[in-house]
């Protein structure tokens, strides 16, 4: 149904709504709300944490013109609460000084206390007199462009009179597993009256979706036990011969992986197998060995890689690796008379080894005997992108790798078309990881450590989350790379982010590497693969804004060598919630340990995440449901599957979602 055809929804409004996402009334009924206001929960500002949000009435006493700064476009008003005084400003949003007018507000926001200096940052408000009209738990949904909250209400309501989205779980299962109307969860979730009814709303909806989504997986991965086409004539003595190449032994998880790979590639069944372990634990080793099995015995192997910089990397470990075979390279950015030879040499057989990024999956590459395949960061990539690179051979092994820890009764859904295989151990010559919790009033004392550290020869890594501050929430990285220079002018600093071009940030990395720069400022961008042994120390700021899996992952960059190595993690907010979060992480060194608690802080929505599950789980990830929603969702697709119920709807409905979202979800 089209989004005018709701009652109350003018063709101007629809569009406002298009840059939501939301392109029919089905689309709108599925706008999740991001939080709730609870109306009985208003508070003085003066009692609110640095950087902890709060729903606070206060009047608008005067209001700036909009101001720049560079770019960025800032509004800010002036408030009051009693006798206390206080700012409201808001970035890139100069539109709203045609909405605010001098008056009572409702504000809610996150809250900035510096120095005694209050103010609201990015908050969304409504005159105080409507919402006094409104009642127990009102939702807040993600805005942008000229849009109210009031506005975006309204329409919900609107559209959930007209549409209801029916639940493609069976009628059976509904029945017997007692479970509510997916109609009145929509209903609840947009509307809820107390906290218990929109968490039984939320997990209602998040089980559908799950639901879906395990149906997809089903449906997409065809055949598990695909019969053997490669014969592989490496004998096991060969394999242990390879593996004393490394300058080190073998962990026992990774003998005991390389085993399992071996037994796939001569077994009767093509090798299809996720190789999870934490930061360190040494996969590239086992993929390496696999790699060799393939080539010993005549065929030919690709490595894929995730990012340049990194496929740059495992290019020079594999020509160190494989001095006897012959070793391409296929990247976005390769010269085009080099990425013609290559696909001529590959096509030709000359080609034993290819390693490259996105740039491999083209139609124009073609492999004379591929027989195994490496998807080097599992998360970075699809199951559309693994077939893709499989559609390229007859049959061949693929070996997927992840260090991004997940429990494992959750990869079994998330991989449900893999075999599991995890190494638990790390290399015995390697030292834990110290982390430190650095409050913002440490934060000289830790510069003049990385000073000294740098003077030791030593390199460190700075890691902030944005690319530029355009909402004044957290350091920008370009900010902190011209303040870091300007305060330490005796070190020499390297500035890396996802927006630079591929070739700028392999020279950026490759002279970190080479230690011609002493401190690399970046953004999450170092988090996958990148390996700099002779780096101790990663500094991340606003720590508490991350995830604990993926202040794990950035952790793990460094560690690397056999030094002592450290992670300050710079604490913008003290709040009681966050310093319990960074506590854990500051206590252990396992990521399987910290996956399952940041599973049970932050919910599954939160846990999975964009990058893992695409659009179709980031539709859910303001919801909150436990993980027993995902297992549920598994049991009743297994058993729908097993039963036959309702099955051509499952497939219209799940192929249908995944081929709408296919680049979204599975690239």
């Amino acid at each position: 149904m089209q989004l005018t055809e709701v009652k109350g929804i003018a063709e101007k409004r629809a569009k406002e709504l298009e840059k939501l996402g939301v392109y029919t009334a089905e689309d709108l009924v599925r706008y999740y709300p991001r939080t709730y206001l609870d109306m009985t929960s208003r508070v003085s500002v003066r009692e609110v944490l640095n950087n902890d949000t709060a729903l606070i009435a206060a009047r608008i006493n005067y209001i700036e013109p909009v101001r720049y700064t560079g770019r960025v476009r800032f509004l800010r008003a002036h408030l009051s609460e009693g006798d206390d005084t206080f700012t409201a400003v808001w970035f890139n949003m100069p539109y709203l000084a045609k909405t605010l007018k001098e008056g009572e507000y409702l504000f809610y926001g996150r809250v900035q206390n510096k120095y005694g200096q209050i103010s609201l940052v990015n908050p969304t408000f409504e005159p105080l007199e409507r919402n006094n009209r409104l009642k127990g738990l009102v939702p807040v949904y993600p805005l942008r462009s000229t849009l109210t909250q009031r506005a975006v209400r309204t329409a919900v309501q609107a559209a959930l009179k007209c549409v209801s989205p029916p639940s493609v779980i069976p009628e059976e299962l509904i029945a017997k597993y007692a479970l509510a109307s997916l109609a009145w969860a929509y209903r609840v979730i947009h509307a809820p009256e107390t906290q218990d009814e929109r968490m039984r709303a939320s997990e209602r909806i998040a089980l559908e979706e799950y639901f879906t989504l395990v149906s997809a997986f089903k449906l997409i991965k065809g055949d598990k036990n695909e019969a053997r086409h490669t014969r592989y004539t490496v004998s096991e003595a060969e394999v242990a011969q390879f593996m004393r190449r490394f300058s080190f032994e073998f962990t026992k998880g990774q003998k005991s992986a390389v085993r399992a790979v071996y037994n796939d590639v001569t077994g009767p069944t093509r090798m299809n197998r996720l190789l999870q372990g934490d930061v360190g634990s040494g996969k590239t080793a086992v993929a390496l060995t696999g790699i060799f099995m393939a080539v010993r015995s005549g065929h030919q192997a690709v490595y894929l890689s995730p990012t340049e910089v990194l496929a740059e990397q495992n290019r020079a470990l594999l020509q160190k690796m494989f001095p006897e075979y012959r070793v391409g390279y296929l990247a976005g950015s390769s010269p085009a008379a080099e990425k013609r030879a290559v696909k001529a040499a590959l096509k030709a057989g000359e080609i034993d080894i290819l390693c490259g990024t996105h740039a491999v999956l083209q139609g124009d590459v073609h492999f004379a005997d591929l027989a195994f395949c490496v998807c080097d960061e599992q998360h970075r990539f699809g199951v559309a992108q693994r077939n893709a690179l499989t559609e390229k051979g007859v049959s061949p092994d693929v070996l997927v790798m992840s260090a991004t820890p997940i429990p494992r009764t959750l990869s079994l859904i998330v991989y449900g078309d893999l075999d599991v295989t995890t190494i638990p151990d790390k290399p015995k010559e390697r030292q834990p990881i110290k982390t430190a919790l650095v409050p913002l009033r440490k934060y000289n004392d830790m510069l003049e450590y990385v000073r000294g550290e740098v003077k030791r020869g030593k390199q460190a890594y700075f890691v902030c989350a944005k690319i530029e501050d355009d909402e004044g929430q957290v350091t920008s990285v370009t900010e902190l790379f011209e303040e870091l220079r300007a305060r330490m002018p005796d070190v020499r600093f390297g500035l890396l982010h996802g927006k630079m071009k591929e070739k700028d940030k392999t020279a950026v990395m490759t002279a970190f590497k080479r230690g011609e720069t002493d401190c690399l400022v970046s953004t999450t961008v170092i988090e996958v693969g990148v390996d700099v042994p002779n780096a101790t120390i990663m500094a991340i700021l606003n720590a508490e804004r991350f995830g604990l899996s993926q202040l794990h992952q950035l952790r793990g960059r460094v560690g690397r060598g056999k030094d002592q190595s450290w992670c300050f993690l710079l604490v913008g907010s003290e709040s009681e919630t966050a310093m319990e979060r960074l506590q854990l992480l500051k206590e252990t060194n396992d990521g399987f340990k910290l996956a399952e608690k940041d599973l049970e802080l932050r919910g599954s929505g939160d846990f999975f995440g964009t990058r893992q599950s695409g659009k179709f789980l980031s539709e859910i990830k303001h919801l909150k449901y436990s993980s027993d929603t995902i297992f549920l969702a598994k049991k009743l697709s297994d058993e729908a599957f097993e039963r036959h119920l309702n099955y051509e709807e499952i497939r219209r409905v799940a192929i249908e979602k995944y081929e709408s979202l296919k680049d979204v979800v599975l690239n």
